[in-house]
């Protein structure tokens, strides 16, 4: 027995036990306003602070001191706090690829399935997106909404070979597994001479997309269907997956969908969580935070499909690569990338 290595582990848990309560009081704060309020406004106190937002001063106090033991805010000294500029941004401006404050959302969405999850480990069946907490899809729409609105129009498919020209000129656009849509009205608004639909088996994520395409003015150049990614209907020169594939129960029968959805000299388009091909690649805090959620969401909703291949959230581009190759397509190549985020290309 290494007392030492007890000891530091031990140090790590508790600190872990206040990160993950620390999350909690993240969304939190993102739900009542309290980062906002405290965003460029300077060093404040709790009873400032709970002035403006409307609160309790005891719990904001208590909230403020959690807050700032875990790195959030600042404590300066004599009962005041501060929001540092940089954590402003990735805790209230969702217009910035660094904010991250959906996330907390999504992950707290996903902790309320634990005892789901528990079962599943058990019986091996799986969890559909749609059987988690209510706010899995929005927190899901907060967590991509920034990287897609930031990269898919001005970095990614720019990469691709030929594709912005033919959007720019006017193409049809399929977008496989859109969710709520925010990927898709990205393209629509980018590409006004383009018409661009949204697939999704969730009715609840369509109805959301519809609505919002109406509130953005962009119901002229893009619909939103319900429809599996092995069925969706229709003839495209893009097919995108966006951070949807390895959620798929037959991402092979996905792929095999997209080559005959294309035409002869279209482009599939797969968007993926950044990962390596082996293990030890992904056994970082990037990687750590993606098979956990990986353990929640992705894997068991694959297992909740037909074929249930569970391909996760750290499948790695090589085995990604074997999937698409096999369905047809004779190329395939990595054509951007992020912290976050691999692009693929394929081509027939």
């Amino acid at each position: 027995m290494d007392e030492d290595r007890l000891t530091a582990f031990v140090g790590k848990a508790i600190g872990d036990f206040g990160a993950l309560l620390n999350g909690a009081l993240v969304v939190i704060g993102d739900r009542l306003g309290l980062y906002r309020a405290m965003a460029g406004g300077g060093a404040v106190t709790p009873a400032e602070l709970a002035a403006r937002t409307g609160t309790h001063e005891r719990y904001v106090r208590e909230w403020l001191n959690a807050q700032s033991g875990g790195g959030f805010v600042t404590y300066e000294g004599d009962g005041r706090y501060s929001l540092p500029e940089e954590h402003m941004i990735a805790l209230t401006d969702e217009s910035s690829p660094a904010c991250v404050v959906g996330g907390y959302q999504l992950a707290l969405a996903a902790a309320h399935s634990t005892d789901r999850i528990t079962d599943a480990f058990r019986t091996g069946e799986g969890v559909g997106w749609g059987e988690h907490h209510h706010d899995l899809y929005p927190g899901c729409e907060r967590f991509f909404g920034p990287s897609y609105r930031n990269y898919l129009t001005t970095a990614w498919i720019p990469a691709l070979d030929g594709v912005e020209t033919k959007l720019q000129q006017g193409a049809a656009v399929a977008d496989v597994g859109c969710g709520h849509g925010i990927s898709t009205m990205a393209v629509a608004a980018a590409y006004p001479n383009s018409h661009v639909v949204g697939f999704d088996p969730h009715e609840g994520s369509v109805e959301a997309a519809r609505k919002q395409a109406a509130d953005a003015g962009l119901s002229e150049r893009v619909r939103f269907e319900v429809a599996t990614a092995q069925s969706f209907p229709g003839q495209f020169d893009l097919v995108m997956f966006c951070d949807a594939l390895h959620d798929m129960g037959d991402p092979a029968g996905a792929a095999t969908q997209a080559r005959s959805a294309l035409a002869h000299d279209g482009t599939l388009m797969v968007v993926e969580p950044m990962a390596g091909d082996r293990v030890e690649d992904n056994l970082n805090p990037i990687g750590t935070a993606y098979y956990a959620f990986s353990n929640f969401l992705c894997t068991p909703s694959s297992l909740s499909q037909p074929v249930g291949t569970g391909l996760g959230a750290q499948a790695g581009e090589a085995r990604l690569a074997k999937i698409i190759s096999e369905a047809g397509f004779s190329t395939v190549r990595r054509a951007a990338e992020t912290p976050l985020n691999m692009v693929l290309e394929a081509r027939p």
